[in-house]
């Protein structure tokens, strides 16, 4: 658990949650699920999409990050994180909403995949129709 002045924020993406606290006076640290972000994700792709709203506000290398999550997987995780990490930066400080609004990166993503239903084979596809 982080100690020092915290900012916390829940991100959510598909099926995946994420609970995130910004340490203030960091040194830009990130510790998922217990792991440092190397451990956690081998892709370096999706430590950059992390690095987002930090960029646009101009706050890198001022928080560490602390954060659990589960559901989902890895990629819908880390978009789980960055939708913590901005809601978190506006509990910090409510200026930065108006930057990080028309960026998208306060706008949960609704997709979420479509439930099976009966009688068809996947959620809209429907058995092959065999005359004979």
């Amino acid at each position: 658990m982080p100690t020092g002045e915290t900012y916390y924020g829940t991100g959510h993406r598909k099926t995946a949650v994420a609970r995130v606290w910004l340490v203030a006076g960091g040194s830009g640290q990130f510790t998922v699920n217990y792991k440092s972000l190397d451990e956690f994700c081998s892709v370096s792709t999706y430590h950059g999409e992390l690095q987002g709203p930090f960029a646009v506000t101009g706050t890198s290398g001022q928080f560490d990050v602390w954060a659990t999550t589960n559901g989902g997987g890895v990629h819908s995780q880390m978009g789980a994180i960055r939708h913590g990490i901005a809601k978190a930066l506006t509990e910090y400080e409510a200026t930065l909403r108006p930057i990080l609004r028309p960026t998208g990166f306060l706008t949960r993503d609704p997709r979420v995949k479509e439930r099976k239903k009966f009688g068809r084979k996947r959620a809209r596809r429907g058995f092959q129709f065999s005359k004979r």
